[in-house]
């Protein structure tokens, strides 16, 4: 909300007090202030000038030549535009060196001709254009003067309101709470008394949506253009300016935060009805547009039935103020937030007036600021108003008296604050004291229900720094919860800093969705676990796996056009244990998908896929002190499937995508995921690995072709060289497998896998010798432990 510190001084004393020492005294009572801007003439440098002669351009049509005199002594030449001016005019004129908000005017030369300055209209120098062309100033306006000195400069606040403050989403409101933190007098609103009856003219049919409305009737007004005073008021703040009635309510809404509506009294049938939206009906709003409402929509009506306004939020197109209207029927009445709050969301209408709405407005101000608004009109508009105003329904009573319990006070702020300071500020605040101690809350107040909340009213007042601290932290051992968070940490930085992006996906799924799972154990009928009233078939089944959402987060960025991708998430998954006959398992995990480039193309060739290898690595990385291997395990719905082991535990499942589902979500290039243990991922790595020094002594290596079954598992070949006493022995790798199922070369029931085996001592040069009785004995331990011969 915009608040203009011109406007706030007609209400409360701000003298001595700059724009920043504003900010700091609303910043630190909870109101924030978001910007502060300072508008009007924003240089010393633009001077009134009177404009002597114009002449045509000589080499342009539409500029002419001018000399004005700007207080200097002698003429200035500036090449002009505008055509609404007359010789004799006292314009704004740019003298060269003027910062007009980035953009600095300097002597230049325009078609040929000198340009010394340039003539102004009000936009461009910071003020309300009122007529296209240059701004025209008073003949009374003394030549060379500085136009900042015509004109009333003012400071905008843009302060952020929270929800529960809508007392304060108005300028009186906000002088109001100014007064109590600078603790000085609140000038008063002038506000006539005016009779209300409740006998006829307006009648409520929703008294869930609007308990309380008014209306009075206005007659022989005459709409025009609003006096200067009021156009500035609502320019000061952003509003524009549109006639003076329909300007006096919005003057109104921002002067006291109660929204008003006109209509058009001769465009209304009968009485005002405050009734729900029939099936299917249309309401054509101001700003042009036709929505279609619900049962549930609050709409203003006559006998007649049209719908005249969307209640609380928007005035209709065929019933508001025109030049041609002379009465007025005007609306003031409460609507309840919710309803309101609903309304605007579901068709999109935001408004002023819905923004208080749907807040909460004061209910004891709803005649009020309607007898403010007649009061104006009379004044501005002309016209005779009715002696009574009409109502129907009663005001909400939104607040009750409150019992400050003065020990809890002390408690709280250390008897810091005194039972008088205490009461003072309460005071301040609009509260009152009754007999029996309590204190009545004013009804603009509504967010004041318990105890508490006059405390921490108290406390705002006063300032929280004149609370002393008493409570210091204390050392809390670390405890599970702790260390498991850490660990989580730990596995997320490394896999940010691996390239990966985490995900966070609902934790229900649809039932085609099920088939994307790679629980760690195999699903079996009855495991899953069903939502008993889902909001939608899409979200019927609680996850088994961690996996479908990552692949639909895959689909979503796929058909996006991302190249490459690298997702990750830790959540938990939900399942039956024991096919649904044991009790329910709930568990955390760690789910992974690769897809894509391995790294983007370049010019020197395309950029190749990523494998499973990729993904191995990326799971090595996270155990890094872990001995990792795969083996094979079918998993329906999945090729290459496998289970993840580190150091002899079964941690997670490794598959790749069918090519068929693959194809369905428009992968160019294998999808492969992961789903693991994120219990034994924390503890495999929180183990610290050794730091070994860079070996001093080069390294030989000797390859092995081994000749075994199609069926052998490499996680066998692998676990039999790891278990390998032979000291010489540092890594190895397999880096060739040979099938052939026409039997010619290799019997289709064998295959040939090529091994790397590398070989170093730490204190010496191996010799030829050493490296190759070490590698006779892995040959023979592979022998000997594994059906397996060699080539």
């Amino acid at each position: 909300m915009n608040v203009s510190l011109n406007w706030l001084a007609t209400h409360v004393d701000l003298k001595g007090k700059t724009p920043e020492e504003l900010d700091q005294l609303l910043t630190f009572a909870g109101v924030e202030v978001e910007d502060i801007r300072v508008t009007g003439v924003p240089s010393d440098k633009i001077v009134v000038a009177q404009i002597k002669e114009a002449v045509q351009h000589p080499n342009a049509d539409k500029l002419k030549v001018t000399q004005v005199d700007a207080g200097e002594g002698e003429l200035r030449q500036i090449v002009c535009g505008a055509k609404n001016y007359k010789v004799g005019d006292k314009v704004p004129c740019c003298l060269p060196g003027t910062d007009l908000g980035g953009f600095v005017i300097g002597e230049t030369k325009m078609r040929g001709v000198e340009s010394k300055g340039m003539l102004a209209a009000a936009s461009e120098i910071g003020l309300t254009d009122v007529e296209d062309g240059l701004m025209i100033l008073s003949e009374e306006a003394e030549i060379g003067r500085p136009v900042r000195e015509l004109f009333d400069r003012d400071v905008l606040l843009e302060v952020e309101v929270t929800p529960n403050r809508p007392d304060l989403l108005s300028h009186y409101g906000m002088a109001r709470e100014m007064a109590t933190l600078l603790e000085v007098p609140l000038k008063e609103l002038e506000v006539p008394e005016r009779k209300a009856t409740t006998s006829s003219g307006v009648r409520i049919e929703a008294e869930d949506a609007c308990p309380y409305y008014t209306a009075v009737r206005i007659s022989g007004v005459t709409v025009a253009e609003s006096p200067a005073w009021l156009k500035e008021r609502l320019e000061s703040i952003g509003l524009r300016p549109i006639n003076n009635v329909v300007d006096i309510t919005n003057f109104v809404l921002h002067e006291t935060g109660q929204p008003l509506h006109a209509f058009d009294a001769s465009k209304v049938s009968g009485d005002l009805v405050v009734r729900l939206a029939n099936d299917s009906e249309s309401f054509a709003a101001l700003d042009g547009e036709s929505y279609d409402l619900q049962p549930d929509d609050c709409v203003i009506s006559d006998d007649a039935g049209a719908a005249l306004a969307l209640g609380g939020v928007m005035g209709g197109n065929d019933s508001g103020v025109t030049e041609s209207t002379s009465d007025v029927l005007l609306e003031s009445a409460y609507f309840t937030p919710p309803g309101i709050r609903r309304t605007s969301r579901r068709t999109a209408l935001s408004s002023d007036s819905s923004y208080r709405f749907e807040r909460g407005v004061d209910p004891a101000g709803v005649v009020s600021a309607s007898a403010f608004a007649v009061k104006l009109i009379l004044e501005i508009a002309g016209g005779s108003a009715a002696a009574e105003t009409m109502v129907a329904g009663s005001p909400p009573q939104l607040t009750q008296p409150v019992a400050l319990d003065l020990a809890r006070l002390d408690q709280l702020t250390g008897s810091s604050i005194s039972h008088d300071d205490a009461a003072t500020i309460l005071t301040r605040l609009g509260l009152t004291r009754g007999d029996d101690g309590r204190w009545s809350v004013p009804s603009f107040r509504a967010d004041l229900q318990r105890h508490i909340d006059l405390v921490e009213e108290i406390v705002r007042v006063r300032g929280l720094d004149a609370v002393p601290s008493r409570l210091r932290g204390t050392f809390v051992p670390s405890s599970p919860v702790d260390s498991d968070y850490d660990a989580d940490m730990r596995l997320r930085h490394r896999l940010a800093g691996l390239g990966f992006n985490e995900c966070q996906t609902i934790k229900l799924i649809s039932d085609s969705q099920v088939s994307d799972a790679l629980p760690i154990k195999p699903l079996r009928e009855g495991d899953t676990i069903r939502v008993s009233l889902p909001l939608s078939e899409d979200h019927a089944v609680l996850r088994p796996s961690l996996v479908p959402g990552l692949i639909a987060s895959a689909e979503r960025n796929i058909r996006q056009g991302s190249p490459s991708l690298r997702l990750f998430e830790m959540g938990r998954f939900f399942r039956n244990a024991g096919g649904g006959k044991a009790t329910d398992l709930e568990a955390e995990s760690l789910a992974i998908l690769v897809s894509g480039e391995r790294q983007p193309s370049a010019w020197t060739g395309e950029g190749e896929a990523a494998d499973l290898y990729d993904l191995k690595a990326v799971i090595q990385a996270l155990l890094p002190g872990s001995t990792l291997q795969f083996a094979p395990r079918e998993r329906e719905g999945f090729v290459l499937g496998a289970d993840i082991q580190a150091e002899g535990q079964n941690i997670g499942s490794f598959a790749m995508l069918s090519p068929s589902r693959q194809r369905s979500i428009d992968a160019a290039t294998p999808v492969f995921v992961a789903d693991l243990d994120l219990a034994k991922l924390r503890k495999l790595s929180a183990v610290s690995t050794d730091i070994t020094e860079l070996p001093q002594f080069p390294g030989s290596s000797r390859d092995a072709a081994i000749d075994a079954p199609a069926d052998l598992p490499n996680a066998e070949i692998e676990k039999t060289l790891g278990k390998s006493k032979e000291p010489l022995l540092v890594g190895f790798e397999c880096f060739d497998v040979f099938r052939d199922p026409s039997g010619e070369k290799l019997a289709a029931d064998r295959k040939s896998i090529a091994y790397r085996m590398l070989y170093r001592a730490s204190d010496r040069t191996l010799k030829t010798q050493e490296v190759d009785a070490a590698h006779e004995a892995i040959l023979k331990q592979l022998e000997k432990s594994l059906p397996v011969r060699f080539r």
